[in-house]
């Protein structure tokens, strides 16, 4: 694997990356309202993209004020872009497009994948939930799940994509939990898998020591787990 590419966990399901041309991404950014993202992280100064998931607060978080400050693209599913626009992002910064679409930016590409899940703004429709397949040229291949329930497409992603970084949550509640995930994380086959969605709130009790015990029986050593602390990087 290479290392070109540098990824920071913020908490949640929130990351930030920084691409082997120096282009600082931003996922979810569920930031300044966030309880366990460190303080130097909550107000960003610096973004080139925003990618976003779903439409849920805990997920699009501060993504029109860091567009406003920072000028960045904002990158998501149709309807949620429209839900965004109309809520004050500028149309030169609205990219969007949907499910199985690949987009391509600077030094990367982003592919929409599906998520089992909901997805509102704002108490208004957002279009699906969905994932995110970000694929660094000459570099790694990242997979944000987003917020989903295991589903039999991650093992098509799996052998699609090959990714060699997959978060997935595991918080259960409102999303699969541990063991679920840990299933999904088999069912990718391999790479390095990043527990997210969990304890930020109290009904979000799914447990990284459990989803790594459970998952690397799974990967039988084709993958393993690393349990990230907000603030700490790749």
């Amino acid at each position: 694997m290479k290392t070109d590419v540098k990824l920071t966990f913020l908490g949640h399901s929130a990351f930030k990356l920084v691409s082997p041309a120096g282009k600082v991404l931003y996922i979810d950014p569920f930031l300044k309202n966030n309880p366990t993202t460190p303080d130097e992280y909550k107000e960003p100064k610096e973004a080139d993209y925003i990618l976003l998931t779903h439409g849920h607060e805990d997920h699009v978080g501060e993504t029109l004020e860091i567009a406003k400050r920072t000028g960045a693209k904002v990158v998501s599913i149709v309807e949620l872009s429209g839900l965004l626009k109309s809520d004050g992002l500028n149309e030169d910064q609205a990219f969007e497009f949907n499910k199985g679409g690949t987009v391509h930016f600077d030094d990367f590409s982003v592919t929409l994948t599906n998520a089992n899940h909901s997805s509102s703004f704002g108490g208004r429709y957002a279009g699906d939930p969905a994932g995110l397949v970000i694929r660094f040229k000459d570099d790694i291949t990242v997979y944000h799940a987003g917020d989903t329930n295991i589903m039999p497409d991650f093992e098509i992603y799996g052998t699609l994509y090959r990714p060699d970084i997959t978060m997935l949550p595991i918080g259960d509640h409102y999303t699969m939990g541990d063991k679920e995930a840990a299933v999904a994380a088999g069912m990718i086959g391999t790479g390095l898998f990043i527990p997210v969605h969990y304890s930020t709130f109290p009904p979000l009790t799914g447990s990284p020591e459990t989803f790594k015990t459970e998952a690397e029986k799974l990967l039988k050593g084709k993958g393993s787990v690393k349990i990230m602390e907000p603030g700490e990087s790749l």
